[in-house]
């Protein structure tokens, strides 16, 4: 898929195709799982994510296939993801989420299948959250963690776009959490304020 010309490297013009039922990739190069087991404690309700581990065992939450596109200026990386739908307790199947290790780039998110939302939030704690739902496209400004969240009974698929060398950085969030969930209060969204968030 590359080469290198004066000590540069150079990706080849290629394509790829993406299920748009499945969110699938046909020609990935990286396969990304997240199963409950592995992210207990990004809900704020760990006890019931044990206990849904207890009850119904290891479940996948959700999934991204990516490209092996070169993580420098000047390319653009794009992959599938796929947030399957569910709740542990209260609080609806979400991505880890995360800022960009360079901060200040942008990331394209358009939704080809489910219904969702992405929370988009900054470290002072403002947030924003748009819907996302087939043909809807959210832009995502530099210096924004966000992650997505999906409300629906289908999975919810997008199409990520980011800057080559943007970067991903989870440890912020592992460490401190969002400070606010999307959560279901008599069958609807709602947006609550984490208790366990960390100033």
């Amino acid at each position: 898929m590359d080469l290198k010309i004066e000590n540069k490297r150079v990706v080849y013009p290629f394509s790829v195709g993406i299920d748009s039922e499945t969110g699938m990739m046909d020609d990935y190069d990286v396969h990304i799982e997240r199963w409950l087991k592995d992210i207990t404690k990004m809900f704020y309700d760990e006890n019931a994510a044990i206990k849904y581990l207890n009850k119904h065992g290891n479940i996948k939450i959700y999934e991204v296939y990516e490209k092996g596109i070169p993580e420098i200026d000047g390319e653009v990386r794009f992959c599938s993801s796929i947030t399957y739908p569910g709740k542990i307790g209260d609080e609806y199947f979400m991505t880890k989420g995360h800022f960009h290790s360079r901060p200040d780039t942008a990331e394209l998110y358009y939704c080809i299948r489910g219904h969702g939302y992405m929370l988009m939030e900054r470290e002072n704690g403002d947030y924003v959250i748009e819907e996302m739902y087939p043909g809807r496209a959210v832009y995502v400004p530099g210096y924004y963690a966000h992650r997505s969240i999906n409300i629906g009974d289908e999975p919810l698929i997008s199409l990520p776009v980011y800057p080559g060398d943007a970067g991903h950085d989870y440890g912020t969030i592992e460490q401190k959490g969002f400070k606010h969930l999307v959560v279901d209060k008599d069958g609807k969204p709602s947006i609550i304020v984490n208790p366990y968030y960390k100033e």
